[in-house]
């Protein structure tokens, strides 16, 4: 890795001296003064890269252009498309519960199974209601309910665990680091959706059975990856929610911590043991989410952008399915192309955003991908389109929304207080969630009954307001790095 700059105030380190393995709990009954070793957070983050890999192969499974493609088949409504799109986000909804919950819980490792195993489990349902559809058992309307039943158990069980998972990964990241390891593990997870996705598009596609029939066997071995995925998180070291939210809290109100100097230029992430994001002394005492008006601007630009993007974006793939009438290999090609971008440049940006901050980045790639609606419109489906204005297209979405991707959770992580972080995030994702289930569903309904103006008139509108929802931060100078 390159060098860095620390940031101002210097780290705590944190340890536990008594660890036996990576997966051992964080009990209140601890030492006083808690320490996680340097292998220990190593052996955590090569298992969270490990984790995101392998459950990047079952959302390739569960969602975008194979469920697209799947839907399409089966004769499903633009309406369809918008709660397919709508429903993951208006699962975030439930966040807040969840973190509210799992801050009373004893372990991040537990209530992650409890939530994200069972929600992988009911994809199995889908692969009977597939078995049953081909057997002539139901038909392609009830196979349509059932699959957006269990689109939305599953996400509402993802929902119910997801920020007890963020702030468990993001209290084991080394704050001075933080940009390049989730640049690092989604540059992992984007390359193996680089290489896993054509496949799966050509097995779908050429499937003897059919497509429908395809999709069932692509489904079943995406839930396999899920199950594994979730196995490598026993070798992370378990963060006790308890132990949290009261030691890190009383680091506010005593001056006798012991501080190490800031970590060397050349420190690698496997070197780095600093305390993921310990916050300024002005991030610890403010721990009041009403009071804390960074995050307060950070959720209003938060929830217009997912308006914005997501009264778009559930269209694309239909626009190219159907409107165009490609077929299911070119689209796969198409994603896997923006994957291969998004994965080259998160390294970039991790490193970029590590020095001159996220807000910045999250501005200019922000006006970029905010055309990206209107560039859509400008293409068809010749031979020039097909070879080469789609493909180029595809790489510059990739290349920018790994950028937006990055620096908006590092953003969130910043001014958030670690105290309670979990519900900081969950506050987050439900804004984000009721704004982008919100703009998907009005986009799926302009989109079927508006006639010809329909999806281009979505486009159009998309590309204004992902443009007006940067306002707040151009504003908000002062909002973090």
């Amino acid at each position: 890795m390159d060098s860095f700059q620390p940031e101002t105030g210097v780290p705590l380190t944190l340890e536990i001296a008594q660890i036996a393995s990576p997966s051992t709990t964080l009990t209140p009954t601890s030492t006083p003064t808690p320490r996680i070793s340097k292998d220990a957070i190593r052996t955590s983050l090569k298992a969270s890269t490990a984790d995101g890999i392998f459950a990047a192969v079952f959302n390739i499974a569960t969602g975008g252009v194979l469920l697209g493609n799947f839907l399409v088949q089966l004769d499903a409504s633009p309406v369809v498309f918008g709660m397919i799109s709508s429903i993951p986000m208006l699962a975030n909804l439930f966040q807040p519960m969840g973190a509210y919950l799992s801050e009373r819980s004893t372990s991040r490792l537990q209530n992650s199974l409890r939530t994200h195993g069972i929600g992988r489990l009911l994809w199995l349902i889908l692969i009977i209601g597939i078995a049953s559809f081909s057997w002539g058992g139901l038909n392609s309307n009830q196979l349509v309910i059932l699959s957006l039943l269990i689109l939305v158990c599953s996400h509402l069980l993802g929902g119910l665990g997801t920020a007890s998972w963020f702030s468990w990964i993001a209290m084991l990241v080394p704050r001075q680091l933080r940009g390049r390891y989730f640049g690092l593990r989604s540059s992992f997870a984007n390359l193996t959706e680089l290489l896993t996705l054509p496949i799966a598009g050509l097995a779908v596609s050429h499937w003897y059975g059919g497509s429908i029939q395809g999709y069932g066997v692509i489904l079943f071995f995406g839930i396999i990856f899920g199950i594994v995925s979730l196995g490598c998180q026993y070798f992370q070291v378990d963060i006790n929610p308890q132990l949290q939210n009261t030691y890190y809290a009383s680091l506010s109100q005593t001056s006798e911590i012991q501080l190490d100097s800031a970590p060397n230029e050349s420190s690698e992430i496997s070197e780095a043991i600093y305390l993921p994001q310990m916050p300024t002394p002005q991030n610890q005492i403010d721990s009041s989410i009403w009071k804390n008006s960074n995050f307060l601007v950070f959720l209003l630009y938060f929830g217009l952008w997912a308006f914005g993007v997501n009264l778009s974006a559930p269209f694309f793939n239909l626009y190219l399915l159907d409107t165009l009438n490609l077929d299911v290999s070119w689209v796969t090609f198409y994603t896997s192309l923006r994957a291969g971008a998004h994965m080259l440049l998160l390294l970039v940006w991790g490193k970029l955003a590590d020095r001159i901050g996220n807000r910045s980045i999250l501005i200019s790639c922000g006006i970029l991908i905010s055309v990206i609606p209107w560039l859509w419109l400008t293409i068809g489906s010749s031979p020039l389109d097909l070879w080469l204005w789609f493909p180029l297209l595809h790489i510059f979405i990739g290349a920018n929304w790994g950028a937006v991707d990055l620096c908006s959770n590092n953003l969130q992580i910043e001014i958030a207080s670690v105290k309670n972080q979990s519900i900081y995030f969950a506050i987050a994702a439900a804004i984000g969630g009721a704004s982008g289930a919100l703009g998907a569903t009005i986009g799926g309904f302009i989109a079927q009954f508006a006639g010809s103006f329909g999806i281009g008139g979505v486009f159009i509108v998309s590309g204004v307001l992902r443009l007006a929802s940067l306002i707040p931060l151009i504003v908000k100078k002062d909002m973090g790095r």
